[in-house]
């Protein structure tokens, strides 16, 4: 049977497993699912429709499940999903889906063992893989997309709808306005490509042969000195589809990456194209005229 503290509410119509424990002044609101060897620590809230896995922590003043903070949600049926093994630490708060989003099925999902440190902010719709590190106060937008084994430094800000490649590294209080390829370094204000995540593959066990193919593409896709332009990215694709590196998976994804987003990118955000939201008109949307330049 679960261990619940006296001082904690749980809702009736909440389900938890049998070796769950609930500790004091902690809150399980209706619609929760909590499964083996969850724990709440004192003061944590985790609210439903929500369903989450094994092993998950959640320490004091999380707020996990929350309803999210969009003008649009009208309080329908929306839920989070969760894996297992993951930490939210203190002062995390995440978000349901919201109804109109259609892609994303009115669902936040969150994978298996990852960490989420103080303070992070998760939005509503948005997708966190597996084996991600969000440190100290990071915050992710509405829909925005994490790929798995991705590290992501203190204080950095996501825009809605951006893509984040798998195994990259995001320094801290970096600005992300536009997708992130995979295997890649990326710091400051203009999200600027510092190099290949190499120390992160190695950690992952990449293998060697891999990771020399992944610099020889990098290298010729973000060559030293040269700016950022789609004419330069896109004749870097047809030389690496023309050449033998294709045929290591992790350089065929990464081109695969940087091609989805040139082909179906938004404000250089593939995931942008998905959007299914926008108002018929403007005007519409906000009940009333918008001054010029609105």
């Amino acid at each position: 049977m679960a261990r619940i503290h006296p001082s904690a509410v749980v809702d009736p119509q909440a389900e938890l497993a049998e070796d769950v424990e609930v500790g004091p002044l902690a809150h399980v609101g209706a619609g929760v699912r909590l499964g083996p060897g969850c724990i709440l620590h004192p003061h944590a809230t985790v609210l439903g429709p929500a369903t989450f896995g094994a092993n998950n922590v959640f320490f004091s003043h999380c707020a996990v499940g929350s309803a999210p903070q969009d003008l649009k949600y009208k309080g329908g049926p929306t839920s989070l999903q969760c894996g297992d093994g993951n930490q939210f630490r203190e002062n995390v708060t995440i978000h349901r889906g919201t109804e109109t989003d259609r892609h994303s099925g009115g669902i936040t999902r969150i994978g298996d063992n990852n960490l989420f440190m103080v303070g992070v902010h998760v939005a509503h719709d948005a997708e966190v893989g597996n084996h991600c590190i969000l440190a100290n106060n990071v915050l992710l937008a509405g829909h925005v997309k994490l790929e798995d084994c991705v590290n992501v430094g203190g204080a950095a800000a996501m825009h809605h709808f951006v893509t984040v490649g798998r195994n990259a590294f995001v320094g801290g209080l970096t600005r992300v306005t536009h997708d992130v390829p995979p295997y890649v370094k990326i710091q400051g204000y203009d999200q600027e490509v510092r190099g290949l995540n190499i120390e992160g593959l190695k950690r992952w066990q990449f293998d060697l042969d891999s990771i020399r193919l992944l610099r020889d593409a990098f290298r010729l896709i973000y060559p030293r000195g040269g700016g950022r332009s789609a004419g330069r990215t896109v004749a870097a694709i047809r030389e690496l589809r023309e050449s033998d590196m294709l045929t290591d998976p992790h350089v065929r994804y990464l081109v695969d990456f940087l091609q989805r987003k040139l082909d179906i990118g938004v404000f250089g955000r593939a995931r942008e194209s998905l959007r299914t939201d926008q108002p018929a008109d403007r005007q519409s949307f906000y009940g009333q005229s918008q001054p010029e330049g609105a």
